[in-house]
């Protein structure tokens, strides 16, 4: 399975994306986990280092050519992994997208379509598991990106501009062949929160496939940087996020 995480800044795609990655890997499937983010924080969220991100090789340009249909990987798709992924705890491989080395360099429009290349050979591989962790923008969805994802996952906090940013990603996701769009809502401290996630999305007949906790423990993580997995008060989070893998059909273990 593919599945893109999107939403407003801060919702909390990067931890739902780190923690479903580690939770599936532990099964012993193949996980990819793409930080999709031209300001990458996918290493740190699941488990390395502070300094990994100085050892990741973003995913070139060179590595796609223009074909009919769209951009293509030039090379086997192992072959791509074993030189540009870095591995991570629990076996999960971590690929990056590019990102700007300087100011005023223009465009991300490479570094998308090698995602998007990426994403599609990935395809021939279904009892992998694959999770792009996007940025807070809607351009993975305005350029296609994650066209070839099979579940894009909104995560929406309990407030106004978190909930409309989803409803008008939903809307894009709609137009791209995509099999499934589902909402997570997260940070939810009391009932009312989880309801008014709820009334929203049933409102604008959205899939709702679960709901994640408000913790301190996620905040007490970033600052120690670490992978909220690995933090011992978090579990009410790592338990939430198993649950929404499981509704997806996505095998996991605690």
């Amino acid at each position: 399975m593919r599945l893109a995480v999107a939403g407003k800044g801060g919702a909390g795609k990067t931890t739902i994306s780190a923690t479903a990655a580690r939770l599936t890997a532990r099964t012993g499937r193949r996980v990819v986990a793409i930080d999709g983010d031209a300001n990458p924080n996918l290493a740190v969220a699941l488990g390395l280092a502070p300094m990994a991100d100085s050892r990741i090789q973003a995913l070139p340009p060179s590595l796609v050519s223009r074909r009919l249909g769209g951009a293509g990987l030039i090379a086997p798709l192992d072959d791509m992994l074993d030189r540009f992924a870095l591995p991570a705890p629990d076996g999960v491989r971590l690929l990056a997208m590019g990102a700007p080395a300087h100011a005023d360099e223009g465009c991300l429009c490479s570094a998308h379509a090698v995602v998007s290349a990426v994403l599609e050979d990935l395809g021939a591989h279904p009892d992998w598991f694959t999770v792009v962790d996007m940025e807070a923008s809607p351009e993975h969805l305005s350029r296609g990106t994650i066209r070839h994802a099979d579940v894009v996952c909104l995560v929406a906090e309990p407030y106004y501009r978190s909930l409309e940013t989803v409803r008008r990603m939903a809307a894009l996701a709609a137009e791209l062949p995509v099999a499934r769009i589902v909402v997570v809502a997260n940070k939810v401290r009391s009932a009312g929160d989880g309801e008014a996630i709820a009334e929203f999305c049933d409102r604008h007949g959205f899939e709702l496939v679960g709901s994640v906790p408000w913790c301190d423990g996620v905040a007490a993580a970033d600052r120690a940087r670490q992978a909220v997995i690995d933090v011992p008060g978090t579990e009410p989070v790592t338990v939430a996020v198993a649950g929404i893998c499981e509704a997806l059909g996505i095998p996991v273990a605690v």
